[in-house]
């Protein structure tokens, strides 16, 4: 089939602009992409085409000094029609000079691209989704497998192929999310404590353990968090008062002047007062635990490494045959652009 050259030429707007701007001329496809008709666009500054945040933060005018620099620039964007209604475009702007090299005026090339970045933002919706609704349990599986690893030892064969297992769908769901332009759970966002607490008491103890778990004051304090790793701490903790009492275990979630606190406590054998200071260490376990117990020693020393990442302090009391209080603490953040 002959190509119709009159109708691939409307497929762009093609803008002639002289040195300050001002528009001197356009194309049929200029017309039907941007809505003006000649009257009613000549002599008009071409920063008209652009949206108001964009005027106010001189993207016009610094696209026509590149021009006037290099030769040519190139910029994609929102771009406004004549009657308000948005379009996404793909703009070349080519300077025109003299013999002499003086800049005489500009043509300025726009391609409406609107219908393919939505086919485009409908796909990465898609993938979005599908990689959040795969995250959501691979996550659940990870922090099962962390504590799992407590029981059997991290070196345990069965247990290294299903935590190989687990990385590689998390590690897929991260690279499809980074695909779409926004990863997921990779880094910090912002979520609320109480939410994070909440989520690990269903992860150590689903249906709420049989009532086992009491929450008192949830209030919901916002943080900026790696939300897996918190989650993991919490659960390390609540973990460790399910295994040590046979009670009720007291979940509160609050603010102090430092910041977001979860606070765990248990009525368990509780730990002796010499092991206090060294029970976060790699590898400790405190001289009250006995051997039917399990465990490797490294929960509390990973909650450590946790909470102090996120630039935060763990601390422990306990009184022996009493019970055991958890409190982990982290900065709030007030900062909603981190969600």
């Amino acid at each position: 089939m002959p190509v119709d050259w009159d109708d691939q030429v409307d497929l762009f707007a093609i803008v002639k602009l002289d040195s300050g701007g001002f528009v001197r001329g356009w194309n049929l496809g200029a017309q039907l992409i941007k809505g003006y008709t000649d009257d009613e666009i000549i002599g008009s500054h071409f920063s008209r085409f652009y949206r108001e945040e964009d005027r106010r933060r001189g993207l016009p005018d610094h696209l026509l000094a590149a021009a006037q620099r290099d030769g040519h620039v190139e910029d994609t964007g929102w771009r406004v029609r004549n009657d308000g209604s948005e379009f996404w475009a793909r703009v070349t702007i080519s300077a025109i000079r003299n013999d002499q090299g003086q800049v005489l005026g500009f043509v300025k090339i726009v391609r409406d691209l609107t219908t393919e970045k939505r086919a485009a933002d409908e796909r990465a919706t898609a993938r979005r989704t599908f990689a959040h609704d795969l995250l959501s349990p691979a996550n659940a599986l990870s922090a099962c497998l962390d504590l799992l690893a407590q029981e059997l030892g991290t070196d345990h064969r069965l247990l290294s192929r299903a935590r190989e297992a687990s990385e590689r769908i998390l590690a897929m769901a991260g690279s499809m999310s980074a695909d779409t332009g926004t990863p997921i759970d990779r880094g910090r966002r912002r979520t609320t404590f109480d939410v994070i607490a909440r989520s690990a008491v269903s992860l150590v103890l689903p249906g709420d353990g049989l009532g086992r778990v009491v929450f008192g004051q949830m209030d919901a304090v916002p943080v900026s968090a790696d939300v897996r790793g918190l989650r993991r701490a919490v659960a390390h903790v609540l973990e460790n008062a399910a295994q040590y009492s046979d009670a009720l275990i007291d979940i509160d979630a609050f603010e102090t002047d430092e910041g977001a606190v979860v606070r765990v406590r248990d009525r368990g054998r509780g730990i002796h007062p010499d092991d206090l200071a060294r029970i976060g260490h790699e590898g400790e376990r405190a001289r009250l635990a006995d051997a039917t117990d399990g465990g490797q020693g490294a929960g509390l020393a990973s909650v450590q490494r946790i909470i102090g990442a996120h630039g935060g302090t763990l601390r422990i009391t306990s009184i022996p045959g009493t019970g055991t209080t958890v409190t982990m603490t982290v900065p709030r953040t007030d900062d909603a652009s981190s969600c």
